[in-house]
């Protein structure tokens, strides 16, 4: 288990990396995509990927040393501050790290050492990204979420974690579960209640945990969006406008459903 955390503290730091950069990249294709279309020349940037250009501080932009990006420790022992300049660096990485050092643990804990254990692990990573791309921009990409479907099938062909025909099932009862609630929510107020992109996870949960975790995901996801979207409405004085992204907690909810989704099933429908 103390491998799987510091391994799970190492993919913490990328995944700031990716939960920084990917939106920046996908607004660069987009840009160069529109310039394309409407027949203009694409503007010449510079590189800007996954892993260039180096990791730099944002307020002086100096660029960082190895030494400056050891997880946790490099936080705590700069106080929270740049090394050149003192701009306070947001707590927002040393706590992806910790989370996903923590959740890597409990996996490696829950699966011991198997393939489900690997398996567990790419799921858990890739749900930590997009909830904090979602909570940052709005955006689930397709990049990730239609990349972690095809995974879930995947890994359920020789029944990792629910057999195929459920993992199967899954998928589809998770998009067009979604989907439906969409159109009818759109068609009762002529608005759009949530994305595409949400209907895309909750799928992808299906592809992983098989469509009799479903139920249980939708809701806990549910209940916990309903506790933090009312709280917010009171913090913001009643505006019930003010948007509030669903994938964070489709992801907390698959994450808990991963665990304990069995158990709760049990508890929840075994007298329906």
């Amino acid at each position: 288990m103390l491998l799987a955390g510091g391994l799970g503290l190492c993919i913490g730091s990328f995944l700031n990396v990716v939960i920084h950069r990917l939106p920046k990249m996908l607004e660069r294709q987009w840009q160069t995509e529109c310039a394309e279309l409407t027949g203009q020349t694409p503007e010449t940037l510079p590189p800007y990927n996954l892993l260039r250009p180096r990791s730099a501080c944002p307020a002086c932009r100096t660029p960082l040393g190895v030494h400056h990006n050891i997880p946790l420790i490099s936080f705590l022992v700069l106080r929270g501050k740049c090394a050149f300049c003192g701009h306070r660096i947001s707590s927002r990485y040393p706590v992806v790290e910790a989370l996903t050092g923590a959740l890597s643990v409990l996996v490696a804990w829950q699966f011991g050492w198997s393939w489900q254990t690997a398996a567990a692990l790419l799921f858990v990573w890739v749900l930590i990204a997009l909830t904090f791309i979602d909570l940052d921009t709005f955006l689930l990409p397709d990049s990730l979420t239609l990349p972690l479907l095809w995974a879930g099938l995947l890994f359920n062909v020789s029944g990792g974690f629910a057999t195929l025909a459920d993992a199967v099932i899954g998928a589809a009862a998770g998009y067009l579960s979604l989907w439906t609630v969409y159109w009818v929510f759109k068609w009762a107020t002529g608005k759009e209640g949530m994305g595409f992109g949400d209907f895309k996870l909750l799928a992808a949960i299906g592809a992983w945990l098989g469509w009799q975790l479903l139920p249980v995901t939708i809701l806990l996801s549910s209940c916990v969006g309903a506790v933090i979207g009312l709280t917010m409405i009171a913090m913001r004085g009643g505006d019930r406008n003010t948007a509030i992204p669903f994938g964070p907690y489709l992801a907390v909810a698959g994450v808990i459903a991963l665990f304990e989704g069995s158990t709760l099933n049990r508890m929840l429908f075994s007298g329906l």
